[in-house]
């Protein structure tokens, strides 16, 4: 099997069909259904299940998939070092991360990197903690910016501090509150995000016994902004979320402090590649602009 072989295996993966993958890689639909053939009966067993407007990975496929991920990663890799020793930049990268940092962060992050390295294309994948974990466990990303409590046990750089705010409708507090305690959440009608969606406001209420009253379980922070300002509850969010909130709601600081640390997972099975080093570069740089919580950014 040639690179080219697992190129059209992984462009099928992606896009869910052979027609789709055959338009983003300008070959033929025949070509590409052939090249899969060909693959299947080199290894010996099916590798998708062949639907109605689109394919699937059989068992046998989703085993092998994260190795020629893997190995395509790899072949990227040793492309963009060989580019870097000639002295260009080039290559690709691809980085998930929540809803929070994808709309405070991720946008500045990509302007600078953008300007700095034109020759680099970028992909964001956005999504709950789980989603990323997972992304960067089977290798569909390169790195993720997620929060350490819900790392996994996979290979974390600290990056900053981000406390947490309370979220309440307007005038919901009387006048002159400073700020919040866990125990005035106590029995409160609470909107909260879906399990994988946030760990540490999880921990916090776990680690407080706040017996709240969760009338909403939501996905997404948009929503979960929305049904607090219509006085579905209150709710707790992280600081750089609440920078971005247009809505007629109200934030209080929760004493005592109580924080996320958010930082950058990485796979260990392969090098990272020259891009990755440069995206982590643009990274710290940003975070460091910040001034406030930055952690010590860690040496290659």
């Amino acid at each position: 099997m040639t690179l080219l072989t697992y190129e059209i295996f992984r462009t099928v993966l992606d896009c869910g069909s052979f027609a789709r993958a055959a338009d983003t890689l300008h070959l033929t639909p025949s070509a590409v259904s052939h090249s899969i053939a060909s693959m299947e009966e080199e290894v010996g067993f099916p590798l998708f299940i062949r639907l109605h407007g689109g394919v699937r990975l059989t068992p046998s496929g989703q085993e092998i998939a994260p190795y020629i991920k893997e190995l395509l990663s790899v072949e990227e890799n040793l492309s963009q070092r060989i580019e870097k020793i000639k002295g260009l930049e080039a290559g690709s990268i691809k980085i998930g991360t929540v809803n929070s940092v994808c709309t405070a962060w991720i946008p500045k992050i990509l302007k600078t990197f953008r300007k700095n390295y034109p020759n680099i294309t970028t992909e964001i994948y956005q999504g709950s903690y789980t989603d990323v974990v997972a992304w960067e466990r089977g290798g569909t990303i390169d790195m993720g910016i997620v929060s350490e409590a819900a790392c996994e046990g996979m290979p974390f750089t600290p990056l900053y501090r981000d406390p947490f705010v309370v979220a309440v409708p307007k005038g919901y507090m009387p006048v002159g509150t400073t700020a919040i305690s866990p125990e005035d959440l106590k029995d409160r009608p609470f909107v909260i995000q879906s399990d994988g969606c946030d760990e540490d406001i999880l921990r916090i209420l776990h680690e407080f016994d706040l017996s709240v009253r969760a009338n909403c379980r939501i996905i997404d922070d948009q929503s979960l902004i929305a049904m607090v300002e219509c006085g579905e509850g209150v709710s707790l969010i992280p600081a750089i979320q609440a920078g971005y909130v247009s809505a007629h709601v109200d934030f209080f600081p929760l004493h005592p402090d109580q924080y996320r640390t958010l930082g950058i997972i990485t796979n260990t099975g392969h090098m990272p590649s020259p891009a990755a080093e440069s995206m982590k570069d643009t990274i710290f740089s940003f975070v460091a602009s910040l001034g406030r919580g930055v952690l010590p950014k860690p040496n290659h």
